[in-house]
């Protein structure tokens, strides 16, 4: 499925936002045929390797496979939007767990240790396009911020030395995971999950879901109803269907099983 950008903010001039085309994630097919319809006219590919704003929703590997074959093949740049997966997946990152080698990649407050900074990076030949060797000229108020950047080396050599962290982290997101999906079954509550890594999320659907459109069918009222029993239980989530559950190296289990068990008594009142 294909369709023509759109302006989703006031203030985006349509004109510019048609010369943005949209694929359904995971759309093999679509991508294959797009890049034969207009494959040179094609400047570039951005794309989530694990997609976190419409919930967790993870590429399928023949996507990404899709998508670097045919940027290389037309000339386009494949530009990897790592700024949720970056480091957090692995610390080679999602492209290293999918076996991807993009042009560009974005990085967000991760490499800040959570400091407000990001950063883009690729081949040399891209890179060297940014001003002062190019004509391209990118600034930015916390640019090399001492701060941010002392953050995040300590967070980068951390997670660099010790690799029990991410182990942790995601057996700690698979217990979650698989907890809520029994206490819902239990409840005979509709539920489909995703995770990857220390990535997750729960839709209150029938599964699989692996594109924005079966995220759509998500029962958006009954998730309301999950956050505010949640909440009254004490446990804080992301107020969106459409937002990623982030479980990190320091969550124990009995953070995870106090959650589930929370969920418990809320899914009996769904």
């Amino acid at each position: 499925m294909l369709t023509t950008g759109k302006p989703s903010s006031k203030g985006v001039p349509a004109d510019l936002a048609k010369y943005t085309l949209t694929l359904q994630y995971n759309d093999v097919a679509g991508v294959k045929e797009l890049f034969d319809k207009i494959g040179d006219e094609i400047a570039g590919v951005i794309v989530e390797p694990v997609a976190g704003n419409m919930g967790v929703v993870p590429a399928k590997p023949e996507f990404l496979q899709a998508l670097s074959a045919e940027t290389k093949k037309h000339g386009a740049l494949l530009i990897v939007d790592e700024v949720m997966t970056g480091f957090r997946v692995g610390i080679h990152c999602a492209q290293g767990l999918y076996g991807i080698k993009p042009d560009l990649t974005t990085f967000g407050k991760i490499i800040g240790g959570g400091m407000p900074v990001g950063a883009y990076g690729g081949r040399l030949d891209v890179m060297q396009q940014i001003a002062p060797l190019g004509g391209i000229y990118q600034a930015g108020t916390l640019s090399g911020n001492p701060v941010a950047m002392a953050a995040g080396l300590a967070t980068m050599r951390e997670l660099s030395t010790r690799p029990e962290l991410y182990v942790h982290a995601e057996a700690m997101t698979k217990r979650l995971i698989e907890g809520l999906q029994d206490a819902a079954k239990a409840a005979g509550i509709p539920l489909a999950t995703n995770q990857v890594g220390s990535m997750g999320c729960i839709f209150f659907t029938e599964g699989p879901v692996t594109c924005f459109a079966d995220v759509q069918k998500s029962d958006l009222e009954l998730f309301r109803r999950y956050f505010l029993g949640m909440l009254d239980e004490g446990i804080y989530l992301a107020p969106s269907q459409f937002e990623a559950i982030f479980v990190s190296a320091a969550h124990t289990e009995s953070d995870i099983d106090r959650t589930v068990d929370a969920a418990k008594k809320v899914f009996k009142t769904l």
